[in-house]
C-alpha cells in the first residue's frame, strides 16, 4: 500500500498531533503516524507553564481542553519535616505556577480539530520501520508496519516527533550527544488526602529532591529523585524505611501513600536525560520535541517546548511551500533561533538541579 502527502508526522504526542492540525489548517496534507492503537495514553509530564498555555491560547484549542478537565497549581511550597517554611504563589497577571492537563485531555482535544480537516489523516497502531532515500540521498518517505501489514507514505518533509528514543532520528543518522545529569526519577500516582491544595510541594529527602504536583481528577504525582543507575540496587533494600522518609516530610500523606504505595513495584523509573542534536534539519527530515531536544524533568519544559516547537515549525514549512523551497532549507536556517533558546532552558534546568538544596540550607 502506498499513501502520499506533503508531511509525514511521526508521533502523535502533543508536538506531532499539534504540528498536524497547524499545517492541515493551512491546506497542507498531513499523515499522522501512531505507533500505538491509541493515543489517550497517560503520560508523567503533563504540566503546562505560561508560554504552553500561550500556544494554545493562539489557536483557540484552550478553551475546548479546559472543558475536559484541566487543574491550575495556586503555589509553590518548600517542605522540611512536615513544617512549610517557604511559598511561591503567581504575580499578577498570571493566575498560577504551572497547570496540570491530563495528556489524553490535551491530545483528544487537538485530534477531534485536526479530524475535521480534509488535509489531515491520523494512522494509528502504525511502526516506522526504516527511512526511504532517493537517488540523491534526501529522504522521501517511511516504510510502515500497521496491523500487521507493509505500507509505505511518501511525502515531501518527513517529521520525527518520536520522542527521546527516536526511530526517526536513528533512521536519519542524526547524532544525539547524551548528558547524564547525576540522577533518575522515580513516580508514583496517589489519591490526594481530603482538603489538599492545588499546589506544586517540595522537599530535600536524604539530599535527593522529592517533588508533589496535584493533578486533576484528585491525584498526587510523586517525583522521588535517586542517584543515576541505583534502582537495581536500592530496590533489594527493605521498602518500608524508604517510604517513611517521604512520610516524615509530608505527614498529611500517611493513609493515601500507605495503601497505595506498599512496595517498589508501585513507583515507575524514569531514566533521566538531557540531549542534543548535531542538527534538528537533514535531507528532508525535520526533528521536534524530545527527539530533537531531551529535557529532564526539571522545571517541566519537555511538554511546552515540543508545542513550541510545533507552532514555529508549522509557520516556517507553510513560508518554504509558499516560496517553492522543495529541499526545506527555510528550516535549517531557523535552527540556530531554536537551538539558542533550547539550549537557554536546559542551563536553566541544571542551574535549578545545582541549586535545589540550597533553598533548605537553613534547615539541613
Amino acid at each position: 500500500m502506498l499513501v502520499k502527502t506533503d508531511v509525514c508526522i511521526v508521533g502523535s504526542g502533543p508536538g506531532g498531533a499539534l504540528l498536524a492540525y497547524l499545517l492541515a489548517k493551512q491546506d497542507i496534507s498531513v499523515v499522522l503516524l501512531e505507533r500505538h492503537s491509541e493515543v489517550a495514553r497517560e503520560f508523567r509530564g503533563e504540566f503546562l507553564n505560561e508560554e504552553g498555555e500561550d500556544i494554545l491560547n493562539k489557536h483557540g484549542l484552550f478553551e475546548r481542553m479546559e472543558r475536559l478537565g484541566l487543574l491550575r497549581m495556586d503555589q509553590v511550597e518548600y517542605w522540611h519535616e512536615g513544617r512549610l517554611f517557604k511559598r511561591i504563589v503567581p504575580k499578577w497577571p498570571v493566575d498560577h505556577v504551572g497547570i496540570h492537563v491530563p495528556q489524553n485531555h490535551l491530545l483528544t482535544t487537538i485530534l477531534a480539530e485536526a479530524k475535521k480537516l480534509d488535509c489531515f489523516r491520523l494512522m494509528l497502531n502504525a511502526r516506522v520501520t526504516d527511512l526511504i532515500r532517493n537517488e540523491t540521498g534526501r529522504f522521501t518517505g517511511v516504510k510502515v508496519r500497521k496491523d500487521g501489514k507493509d505500507m509505505i507514505v511518501e511525502s515531501s518533509l518527513i517529521i520525527g516527533a518520536d520522542g527521546r528514543f527516536s526511530t526517526v532520528r536513528k533512521k536519519a543518522e542524526i547524532r544525539a550527544v547524551i548528558k547524564n545529569h547525576g540522577y533518575d526519577l522515580l513516580w508514583a500516582k496517589i489519591p490526594a488526602p481530603k482538603g489538599w491544595q492545588p499546589s506544586i510541594k517540595m522537599a530535600l529527602v536524604n539530599d535527593s529532591q522529592v517533588a508533589l504536583f496535584t493533578q486533576a481528577g484528585g491525584s498526587i504525582q510523586i517525583g522521588w529523585n535517586i542517584e543515576h543507575g541505583s534502582f537495581p540496587q536500592l530496590r533489594k533494600q527493605p521498602f518500608r524505611p524508604f517510604i517513611e522518609k517521604l512520610l516524615l516530610a509530608f505527614p498529611e500523606l500517611i493513609n493515601s501513600a500507605n495503601e497505595n504505595i506498599q512496595s517498589w513495584n508501585d513507583f515507575i523509573l524514569l531514566d533521566v536525560h538531557s540531549s542534543h542534536c548535531e542538527t534538528w534539519t537533514k535531507d528532508g527530515v525535520a526533528l521536534l520535541g524530545d527527539a530533537a531536544h531531551t529535557m529532564t524533568p526539571t522545571g517541566a519544559f519537555g511538554l511546552n517546548c515540543a508545542m513550541k516547537d510545533a507552532d514555529l515549525l508549522a509557520d516556517l514549512i507553510k513560508e518554504c511551500i509558499m516560496h517553492e523551497d522543495t529541499e526545506f532549507l527555510g528550516l535549517k536556517i531557523a535552527e540556530p533561533k531554536r537551538r539558542a533558546e533550547i539550549e537557554r532552558l536546559q542551563d536553566i534546568q541544571v542551574d535549578k538541579e545545582i541549586s535545589f538544596a540550597s533553598q533548605f540550607v537553613a534547615y539541613v
